[in-house]
């Protein structure tokens, strides 16, 4: 006897709203990590803008004591700080639609212009230590977790303990004394030498990083003397991440190399080290991006201690001579450029992080 089994009509179309669902899912998800941002820059405007107004206006806390009275008073009037705060607030928040950060107080420079400067070879030295942390902390986390519970693995352990749990300033001194005081390879602070810097400057629109710069002209000797200043700087600020890379390159290699697919790769007779490189590296991955915007912020802010250790004219070196001269105008533009830095790079990394893996959004 045949049994007859009604099977349900199906539409032809039926399966075209679960593809549109899912990308309107992507879209969706894009269009709402972006509109965060705009909260977020907001909400770390507001806190940077009230926090430095806590010990009073810029301009007492720069030229205070060093102008008569008469003069001070007439310079707080004129830059409006004399008025009710939150009116200095609405006002504050109007220029920065407009692109306007003020004029820095102490060399009388727009801030705008001091960042465009300064931020180049910030963003240079953390191209630098990225590049760093991942060539150091990829290959290592793969081979930690190949040779799991062995010397080599409790060696890299305490290696990366090591990277992440030193200050940054610390290691530079170290790299300083070594390479440059002791041994004599590499200069001992400074984005590039004089000769460098003055060939640097006639170039046609220079981009203000020194190493595509030199490039982009065919100057070879500029740009190995770019590499030899960028070299120890790189290093420092680039194994302060690279230990966190290796640690979770580590635990998820080693969580991928106990799935199905990579036991049945084994038991076919494929190689330990072709599973690790070929298979389970790629998951291991996905943590990383997913990470890599945290650690842009650790990065922007051992930036601070990198250049001032080096002596590395970027953002983080300006802050604190701003700092030291208590110019909380231009402080406030830094903190605030750095701020929208972290969160658009995170913005991005969550972008990636939703493409390369779908759990994310859904």
């Amino acid at each position: 006897m045949t049994t007859l089994i009604e099977v349900p009509d199906v539409e032809p179309d039926a399966v075209t709203p679960k593809s549109k669902s899912a990308g309107g899912g992507l879209g969706r998800y894009i269009v709402v990590r972006f509109f965060l941002i705009i909260p977020t820059i907001f909400i770390l405007v507001t806190l940077v803008f009230f926090l430095m107004r806590v010990i009073g206006d810029p301009i007492t806390a720069a030229q205070g004591g060093r102008l008569p009275p008469d003069v001070l008073a007439q310079r707080i009037h004129d830059a409006g700080y004399d008025r009710p705060i939150i009116l200095q607030y609405f006002e504050y928040l109007g220029q920065l639609v407009t692109g306007n950060f003020g004029t820095t107080i102490t060399d009388r420079r727009p801030v705008v212009e001091m960042l465009s400067t300064f931020g180049a070879a910030t963003l240079e030295l953390s191209i630098n230590a990225l590049i760093v942390a991942l060539a150091v902390g990829i290959p290592l986390g793969m081979i930690a977790a190949q040779r799991r519970d062995k010397a080599t693995d409790a060696f890299l352990r305490c290696f990366a303990i090591l990277c992440y749990a030193t200050p940054v300033f610390f290691s530079g001194l170290l790299l300083k004394l070594t390479f440059s005081v002791w041994l004599g390879w590499l200069p001992v602070a400074g984005r590039v030498s004089t000769r460098t810097e003055l060939t640097m400057g006639q170039l046609a629109a220079p981009t203000g990083i020194y190493w595509l710069d030199a490039l982009r002209s065919g100057n070879l000797t500029a740009l190995g003397d770019v590499v030899s200043h960028a070299v120890l700087p790189a290093i420092a600020l680039g194994l302060l991440t690279a230990g966190v890379f290796l640690r979770l390159v580590r635990t998820n290699v080693i969580g991928t190399l106990g799935k199905d697919y990579v036991e049945a790769g084994r038991s076919r007779g494929v190689s330990e080290f072709r599973l690790v490189t070929k298979h389970a590296y790629k998951p291991a991955l996905i943590p990383i991006i997913t990470v890599m915007g945290l650690q842009i912020a650790l990065m922007l802010g051992g930036a601070v201690l990198t250049e001032t250790t080096f002596e590395w004219k970027g953002l983080g070196y300006q802050l604190v001579q701003y700092l030291n001269a208590r110019d909380f105008v231009a402080v406030q533009g830094i903190v605030v450029l750095l701020a929208v830095i972290v969160a658009f790079t995170n913005f991005v990394v969550d972008v990636v992080a939703a493409l390369i893996d779908p759990r994310v959004r859904y």
